[in-house]
């Protein structure tokens, strides 16, 4: 067994992905903050990914793939508004009003969200009279708390930096931070509905690559058609700058095509549970590269907010892999006494021909 089917492999992967999640989100801020529309680093990501990705899956699934019918290109295409091209537009138009670290912040409660959501839309059950049930309830009470700590309180700066005059003049006021914190939440709200609007496609279209490569294309078209909207200008979408250019072939390749095949992969190894547990490594991957590389300024009530929101993430994910186990338990002893009355009845059978064969001639 080679060392990508090892037990640990998965875990490595899901800290690497989602450090690069970070990193990645860190570089885009960066980049947002030089002016250049964010639906126009969105188009170009998402082209570069469905390029990246359409070989892969022509070759990895040509034999599996189901027909593509309008019906399926139609749930595709909603799938792309809602987890593509919208939820970039409110994600980055929100990230470029604050930080690289908030914008992770808001990621590492998705877990919780997506639960609520699929609570609301009948994909998930709960009972309420169980320790579980207010364990899962508690965890994502705490992390909607921590978020909404996070984007109120900012506190007073930890570190000092040069670059916190620049963001002052880029984006004066309180007002720009809420605004910000809002059209985040947007953002990953859309990006919660479209799990559910995936898990209903997989179904139907069990093609994880080619159906990334067509939600890809669908929100490249999309994006491009959006970003009309503020840019209408040939000369916006000309590129010259050197870190533009490596933060959106980066966020293209790496974090839009390799890392959605790497979290692809754990989610087959470990499922999930266990892959939505380390989400939390987006947010301090985000905040270690803005204050190492990017010399940004750490405040007090990052801090605290993304401490609040990593607890209630991992009281919301203990709760849940509890409740996963308990039902395992259920279901394994009901298998269990079915399976018993099945072998005790094939053995009294047997007992029975061996009583008739002696009569037989």
């Amino acid at each position: 067994m080679g060392f990508i089917d090892g037990k640990w492999a998965p875990v490595i992967v899901i800290i690497v992905t989602n450090m690069i999640t970070g990193m990645v989100n860190a570089l885009i801020k960066k980049v947002l903050d030089g002016g250049i529309s964010h639906m126009i680093i969105a188009t170009y990501r998402l082209g570069i990914s469905t390029l990246f990705l359409l070989p892969i899956a022509y070759f990895w699934e040509r034999k599996t793939r189901p027909k593509l019918t309008i019906s399926l290109s139609c749930q595709l295409f909603v799938s792309a508004l809602f987890g593509a091209s919208l939820m970039q537009y409110f994600y980055l138009l929100g990230l470029s009003y604050t930080s690289a670290t908030l914008g992770s912040a808001f990621l590492a409660i998705l877990p919780a969200l997506t639960f609520i959501m699929a609570l609301i839309f009948g994909f998930e059950k709960l009972n309420l009279k169980t320790k579980i049930g207010y364990g899962i309830v508690l965890g994502t009470l705490i992390s909607l708390a921590g978020a909404l700590l996070f984007t109120l309180y900012q506190g007073i700066p930890l570190t000092n930096s040069q670059e916190h005059g620049t963001i002052s003049n880029n984006h004066t006021g309180r007002e720009n931070w809420i605004k910000g914190c809002l059209l985040l939440f947007t953002g990953v709200t859309l990006f919660s509905s479209w799990m559910l609007i995936q898990a209903k496609i997989n179904l139907n279209y069990p093609c994880p690559y080619s159906s990334t490569v067509i939600l890809s294309m669908f929100g490249t078209l999309q994006c491009a058609l959006l970003s009309l909207i503020k840019t209408r200008h040939v000369k916006a979408w000309i590129i010259r700058d050197e870190l533009t250019i490596v933060t959106i072939i980066v966020a293209g390749i790496i974090q839009q095509g390799m890392c959605t095949v790497g979290i692809s992969w754990c989610i087959k190894k470990r499922g999930p549970v266990l892959t939505s547990v380390f989400s939390p490594v987006v947010l301090m991957s985000a905040t270690v590269f803005d204050f190492l590389i990017l010399n940004r300024t750490i405040h007090l009530g990052s801090v605290i907010g993304s401490v609040v929101v990593v607890i209630g993430l991992y009281v919301f994910l203990w709760s849940k892999s509890k409740q996963i186990e308990d039902c395992k338990i259920i279901t394994i002893p009901t298998n269990t006494v079915e399976e018993e009355k099945e072998e005790e009845s094939r053995t009294n059978i047997n007992k029975g021909h061996l009583l008739v064969m002696p009569m037989t001639p």
